[in-house]
C-alpha cells in the first residue's frame, strides 16, 4: 500500500517525500479533530469510575 502511494505521488523523491509528509499530517489532523471527537462518546474506556459496594 505504501509502495502504491509512493508510485502515485508525482515528482522526484524530495517532492514525493514532502507530499507524503503532508498527506500523513492531513490524515492525522483529520483523525485528531474530526474522527476521534465524533467517536469519543461511544468508547467504553471513558467510564473511569470505580464502584465500591457497601463502602
Amino acid at each position: 500500500m505504501y509502495g502504491l502511494i509512493w508510485r502515485v505521488l508525482p515528482g522526484p523523491w524530495p517532492v514525493k517525500l514532502l507530499l507524503a509528509l503532508v498527506l500523513v499530517a492531513g490524515i492525522a489532523a483529520g483523525l485528531w479533530f474530526y474522527v476521534f471527537p465524533a467517536i469519543d462518546p461511544y468508547m467504553p474506556f471513558n467510564d473511569g469510575a470505580v464502584e465500591v459496594e457497601g463502602g
